[in-house]
C-alpha cells in the first residue's frame, strides 16, 4: 500500500491550465483499481492519494505521468506502507 503526497510547488499558479489532465489522470487511477482514496491536503497544501494493487516502480511511473507532476505544479512523494491492522471494513487491504 502506498501514500502519495502531491505538495504544491512554486508553480502552483499553473494548476488551472493542467486541471483537466490531472482529473483524467486521477480517474484512470481509480478505473485501473490502483487508487483507493484521493483528496486535498489541508490547508490548501496539495493533494494525497492512497494506492494499492501496484508495485513501487509502477506507481512512481504512474505518478510521473500526472500533468501536475510533469509540469511541476506539485512535487510528489511516494511512501510505502505495510498495513498490519485495519478496521474490519478494510480487512481486504491486508492482502
Amino acid at each position: 500500500m502506498f501514500i502519495v503526497l502531491l505538495k504544491f510547488s512554486n508553480n502552483r499558479s499553473q494548476a488551472g491550465a493542467f486541471m483537466e489532465g490531472h482529473k483524467a489522470w486521477l480517474k484512470q487511477g481509480f478505473d485501473d483499481g490502483v487508487f483507493l482514496v484521493a483528496g486535498s491536503l489541508q490547508p490548501d497544501l496539495g493533494g494525497g492519494i492512497l494506492a494499492h494493487n501496484t508495485s513501487l516502480a509502477d506507481l512512481q511511473s504512474r505518478v510521473s505521468d500526472d500533468p501536475f507532476v510533469a509540469e511541476k505544479v506539485v512535487s510528489a512523494e511516494v511512501l510505502e506502507m505495510t498495513p498490519s491492522r485495519t478496521d474490519e471494513r478494510l480487512s481486504h487491504l491486508l492482502g
